[in-house]
């Protein structure tokens, strides 16, 4: 699960009740870190946390600071895993510095109610922060959406603006603020985060522009029991999780009660009228594991013609038989021209069989080679061992 995942049930429960909370939010990295800049962890007055911003080597010592930290405003405090004097401060091999922005409520409560909008609506969000000065904490945030980004709370300080140029909350008149949502809209545009200094009245002040891509999806087209497996993976890793199928009794709440949706199909109207059903984003990957030849090839006939390719799309088995799905989904979407030419086409775009080598045969096996061929896909890995890589980055340690 992600850190939203756990994050955002216990700050319904501390909104509902009145308490206080402190974010702790990642903010920069010097050297080697576990956790990269956008790590949150939330901390409850009663003791209880969520979300990790280390490997587990700073959390206890930033719980137990955070609350006087925080007592006069939003701070951004240093932590080292680095030799310091000789010694590991925090028992950490890390050997890195990261900064955490500390927050309570009366400034975070928005950020939390723009993230759980974008993690419900599983669109891509933008947050620019300022980090030193007077107005630290303060925030815009640029949401690509096609529909209005719903903010019930006051929205004095952070405004939110959509793909679609509405805003909600504007602040015009406000030179900072106006390069605030600048950067927030310039980070959603390159789907990267970024970090630049503005300049004010007095002084120059340090913006991280801090860009969450859209929630993954994944949608598993098969309800059979080599399903199980990879809906319980793919939650682990906090994405959105789909079952369909058009046979009714497998497909069932009961069988999936881990995904989001479960979706009991009638694959005779398909590509058709029962394609609305499908809430497909291009960012999204989707397996065909029906281990049924018609409904594979209504199925793939469907997600072929959405009008837009998928992040990922994988199939079942061995490519002979996925050529010869593919060649009936050509002719039930009467496209003219070879047959062959289609569905070579679709094969160079396609995972056919899906998932790595990674020597799998049990059910659980297999939907890890799904799910590590799908992370590599939609996050442009090289899929190599880590040791065979050159980084281009900073070293990422491993656990």
């Amino acid at each position: 699960m992600t850190d939203l995942d756990r994050i955002l049930p216990l700050w319904r429960e501390l909104e509902a009740s009145g308490a206080d909370y402190v974010l702790a939010t990642l903010v920069a990295v010097e050297g080697s870190s576990y956790r990269r800049p956008g790590a949150r962890m939330l901390l409850a007055q009663d003791g209880r946390r969520v979300g990790t911003v280390s490997g587990g080597c700073l959390e206890a010592e930033v719980a137990s600071r955070a609350w006087w930290l925080t007592a006069n405003g939003p701070a951004v405090e240093r932590y080292s895993t680095a030799d310091d004097d000789g010694e590991r401060p925090y028992g950490s091999g890390c050997g890195g510095v990261i900064y955490l922005l500390l927050e309570r409520r009366s400034t975070a409560h928005a950020l939390l109610m723009a993230l759980e909008a974008a993690f419900n609506r599983r669109a891509p969000l933008a947050i620019a922060t300022v980090l030193e000065g007077p107005r630290i904490a303060e925030r815009a945030f640029a949401c690509s959406t096609s529909g209005k980004l719903e903010a019930p709370v006051d929205l004095g300080a952070p405004s939110f603006r959509l793909l679609s140029g509405e805003r909600v909350g504007d602040h015009e008149a406000d030179p900072v603020h106006s390069e605030l949502q600048h950067l927030a809209d310039l980070s959603l545009a390159r789907r990267a985060s970024l970090e630049e200094r503005i300049s004010t009245a007095e002084t120059s002040t340090r913006v991280w522009a801090d860009y969450r891509a859209a929630r993954p999806g994944l949608w598993i087209f098969g309800a059979g029991d080599d399903a199980r497996p990879l809906v319980s993976l793919a939650r682990e890793l906090g994405w959105f999780v789909a079952v369909a199928d058009g046979r009714s009794h497998l497909a069932t709440r009961t069988r999936f009660s881990a995904a989001d949706e479960v979706l009991a199909l009638d694959i005779a109207a398909l590509p058709g009228a029962e394609s609305a059903r499908f809430d497909l984003h291009p960012t999204d990957a989707a397996v065909v594991m029906t281990h049924s030849f018609e409904q594979d090839t209504h199925i793939l006939a469907t997600l072929l013609s959405l009008g837009f390719p998928l992040a990922y799309l994988g199939a079942l088995g061995p490519q002979r038989r996925t050529r010869e799905v593919l060649a009936e989904a050509a002719r039930l979407l009467d496209f003219s021209g070879p047959v062959d030419e289609h569905v070579e086409q679709w094969l160079t775009h396609m995972h056919a069989p899906t998932g790595l080598d990674l020597g799998a045969e049990a059910p659980a096996a297999v939907a890890l080679s799904i799910l590590a061929e799908v992370q590599q896909a939609l996050n442009h890995g090289t899929a190599l061992p880590l040791k065979q890589v050159r980084a281009t980055r900073a070293e990422v340690p491993q656990p």
